[in-house]
């Protein structure tokens, strides 16, 4: 090739990447969006699932428009090994609705306070609203069970305690997960007459009982501890230990937004404290 040809060739060459440069300057700037990425379970209202219509959903959103971010869950149905399959395997980074003070997690203050609730049937004649009330040795009584008896919860605790056990029937926290919020099952229970009276965590049975047909009681369980049992719990939103820059921002939005967190937990009937 030719001086004069190379030459041409060269400039032909600059000319074209000064081409594509120009081009790529023109190009519009490429925004990256922020995630929050969220730890949640797919199919227990009134909590969350994946059409987003639980009431977490709605305060996730709420954060996350806050945050500038957006929403991208992880979900996970909540079992044994939630936080192990999610959080900690860094899938995600904040799980909404945990206790205060979590040792799995850095949690922030408490966003709602409420109780394990007597739940009966308004036409029933009950009057229920002590753990040592002698009527709950005469009931069918349902409550809400996690597994083996170093596990269960505060309610099947203290029912045992008493020796109040064979006219108690276990729910499982878990269920058949191929139905919509196995959960609700209890309180469709004592609806349908199957069970006198149950001993429920209040948000789950406020939200499932104004859903039912028969106008239902709810009456938080009293005293509000029993011994080392607590029946009250204050609720969080948690992320990784170490994570405290995010927990301090999650944190600004729950003190900022208190009114409208309260809004949406008394939309969904939270029994609040």
């Amino acid at each position: 090739m030719s001086f004069r040809c190379r030459e041409s060739a060269f400039v032909a060459a600059l000319f074209l990447l000064a081409f594509v440069g120009s081009c790529r300057r023109e190009q519009a700037p490429t925004t990256v969006t922020r995630e929050l990425r969220v730890c949640s379970d797919p199919n227990n209202l009134p909590f969350s699932n994946e059409l987003g219509e639980g009431f977490e959903n709605r305060i996730s959103d709420l954060i996350a428009n806050e945050l500038h971010a957006k929403v991208r869950y992880t979900w996970w149905a909540q079992r044994r090994g939630f936080f192990r399959n999610t959080l900690k395997a860094n899938l995600c980074d904040v799980v909404m609705g945990v206790p205060a003070g979590m040792d799995m997690t850095l949690t922030t203050r408490p966003y709602y306070r409420s109780s394990y609730v007597f739940v009966y049937r308004s036409n029933s004649g009950l009057r229920i609203s002590s753990i040592n009330d002698p009527i709950l040795r005469k009931l069918k009584l349902g409550v809400q069970i996690i597994g083996d008896d170093f596990t269960n919860t505060p309610p099947a605790h203290a029912l045992s305690a008493r020796h109040i056990v064979s006219n108690v029937s276990g729910y499982t926290l878990y269920g058949d997960y191929a139905e919509k919020n196995p959960p609700s099952r209890i309180i469709t229970a004592v609806a349908n007459r199957q069970i006198d009276a149950a001993i429920v965590w209040g948000p789950l049975a406020g939200y499932f009982a104004k859903l039912q047909s028969t106008p239902l009681e709810i009456v938080p369980v009293s005293p509000a501890t029993d011994g080392p049992l607590p029946f009250v719990f204050e609720i969080s939103a948690g992320v990784r230990a170490g994570e405290q820059e995010l927990r301090d921002e999650i944190q600004k939005v729950l003190d900022n937004k208190q009114t409208e967190i309260r809004r949406i937990l008394e939309s969904y009937a939270i029994p609040l404290l």
